[in-house]
């Protein structure tokens, strides 16, 4: 529960931050809270070997390279880079989203707004999984 509440908050200051224009100090606020979060939701030692496999390297250094350009102070640059290292560590998880998805519908006011008509259709093939098991 900490770590779900860490990192919903880590989502929202980030993305204040970027309505805010790229404020530094909020998305400095929300990289540490989401990476933080993330940790205590999966566990220090499942975050460390998702991050650090060796074909996930790339991708762990475009996000955690931006998350420090972000802290360094130049939020654009390290907002793409963060972005770019996101899809790169998620896009080979083809179970990713159909997870993410059946977790927010279970999630109270987020799972209502999911079920609504004309989103629940488009949320269904977002959350298809593609791998031909």
């Amino acid at each position: 529960e900490i770590g779900m509440g860490l990192t919903g908050f880590g989502v929202f200051f980030l993305f204040f931050g970027m309505i805010l224009f790229f404020d530094k100090a909020l998305l400095a606020i929300g990289n540490v809270l989401f990476v933080a979060g993330l940790s205590f939701v999966i566990g220090l030692e499942r975050t460390f070997r998702f991050f650090f496999q060796k074909h996930k390297m790339k991708a762990t250094g475009f996000f955690l390279g931006g998350v420090l350009i972000v802290l360094i102070g130049w939020p654009l640059i390290g907002m793409i880079l963060e972005i770019y290292g996101f899809f790169l560590l998620f896009r080979e998880d083809l179970g990713f989203f159909p997870v993410v998805v059946g977790f927010i519908r279970r999630v109270p006011v987020l799972g209502y707004l999911l079920n609504l008509p004309g989103i629940s259709s488009l949320v269904d093939k977002v959350g298809e999984s593609n791998n031909m098991v």
